[in-house]
């Protein structure tokens, strides 16, 4: 009885596990433009549903359901296949949607080649995009496809994707990156790429020239991005990507080469797999500080105590919807600090307790209020970021040391001195006056 109940149990979490993958929610609204028919990104959608998400579909005008409601979001994610809608529900607007990422919600948004609300937010996330109306192009490799539908190769090396994916068809715009250290590229336009207004190449002298003046105006090559995310400091993701055909049933049936198929549907499923807060999402557990050889925190300390920082970080596995502990990280640090950091040293995993970092180090020899601060960024990872106040105050009067090792020379200084007039006293009170003695004796024998 005990063995079924263990299996009943067993088969419980599985179900369980297999159907919550996001570590935020399963709730999403699609959005989808009334010229784009849902039966044609059948592929994408019925894989979410696999996965356990809840899909509401609703059209850019329609007032319901909400995207949000008294100020709180409805819906754990959002989906915005509208790449060329210029109006919508007074509920959706730039500020609503960023509000939403600030929020924690997840929104992945599919741009196109005219000028819409969504290309114009995308400035506010540093992407730049060509004039309206010039999609990427390559005449690279041969293929029978139009020049506009390109080949792409996904990176093999990228934290968040399957690595060894054929490569994805792509049909839309390409976008420059700004300089902004919450980027995470995905996918970037190939090497022989270029933004133009046509497939012809009576363009091709502008290019050239444009070229000759060390790219100005060129919108062409590897620097430019057709799939990127922005993770916001709050941990909300969003997702940017220049074409939405690569969602589409036909570009994830095509072949890329005879008999090898194109990874898209794969490929779709990484990036929202990292937009959804699936993969590569971290979080800090707990965390701990105290004096060499105890094990409670104070509320203060003094300077020049040994201290040890230990804390505790999980990573969210979504095959199990659940957090375990994670010893990955290699290169973080600890910071004490007072404005600046006083101390910054590493703060590496403990060999044999997954999921814990800890360091010890000298609190330095000054007063005033301190932090240990964990300031953790890499692309595509969770931001950690913890910071623990604790005042640094001088030692009591009873606490001092009675004897200091550098003070020697002072110490054999006074005792010699000291010994010196002892001992000159001694010898000067108890010593011998002989020519008194001779004195008296002399007048004695008078």
């Amino acid at each position: 009885m005990f063995r079924i109940c263990q299996l009943l149990l067993l088969t419980f979490c599985l179900a369980i596990g297999s159907y919550a993958r996001s570590s935020t929610g399963d709730s999403v609204l699609v959005i989808l433009d009334p010229s784009l028919s849902k039966d044609n990104f059948s592929i994408f959608f019925k894989g979410l549903e696999e996965q356990g998400y809840e899909l509401t579909f609703r059209a850019p005008k329609d007032v319901a359901p909400a995207i949000m409601q008294d100020d709180v979001a409805s819906f754990a994610h959002v989906i915005l296949f509208t790449p060329e809608t210029k109006t919508y529900a007074k509920d959706i607007t730039p500020q609503s949607l960023v509000d939403l990422l600030s929020k924690n919600t997840n929104v992945i948004f599919a741009l196109g080649s005219k000028q819409t609300p969504l290309t114009s937010l995308a400035y506010e996330f540093s992407l730049i995009l060509p004039p309206p109306g010039t999609p990427l192009i390559s005449h690279f490799p041969e293929r029978d496809t139009p020049a506009t539908v390109i080949p792409i190769e996904v990176p093999s090396d990228h934290a968040a994707l399957t690595s060894g994916l054929s490569p994805v068809w792509y049909s839309g715009v390409s976008f420059a990156l700004g300089n902004n250290p919450l980027l995470v590229p995905f996918l970037n336009a190939p090497p022989e790429s270029f933004a133009a207004d046509t497939t012809e190449d009576s363009g091709a002298d502008a290019l050239v020239e444009a070229a000759e003046k060390g790219g100005e105006g060129l919108w062409a090559g590897k620097d430019m991005s057709v799939v990127t995310g922005f993770q916001t400091i709050d941990g909300g993701r969003a997702l940017f990507v220049g074409g939405v055909e690569l969602f589409s049933d036909e570009f994830a049936k095509k072949e890329v080469t005879k008999g090898v198929e194109a990874g898209n549907a794969q490929f779709a499923r990484d990036v929202a797999a990292w937009t959804f807060q699936e993969s590569l999402v971290l979080r800090v557990d707990s965390l701990m500080h105290h004096r060499v050889n105890e094990t409670t925190p104070r509320d203060q300390y003094t300077t020049n105590d040994r201290v040890v920082y230990t804390t505790h970080i999980s990573k969210y596995n979504p095959k199990l919807n659940a957090w375990e502990p994670y010893s990955g990280i290699q290169d973080m640090q600890l910071e004490f600090t007072m404005l600046d950091p006083h101390i910054r040293t590493a703060l590496p995993p403990v060999p044999g307790s997954p999921g814990t970092y800890s360091v010890e180090f000298r609190v330095p020899d000054r007063h005033g209020v301190f932090k240990f601060v964990v300031n953790y960024k890499r692309k595509g990872w969770t931001h950690l970021h913890s910071s623990t106040t604790v005042p640094v105050v001088p030692p009591r009067h009873d606490e001092y040391p009675r004897f200091l090792s550098a003070a020697w020379p002072y110490y054999i200084g006074a005792i010699s001195t000291s010994a010196g007039f002892v001992l000159f006293s001694a010898l000067w009170l108890a010593g011998d006056d002989r020519d008194l003695k001779k004195k008296k004796t002399a007048k004695a024998t008078e």
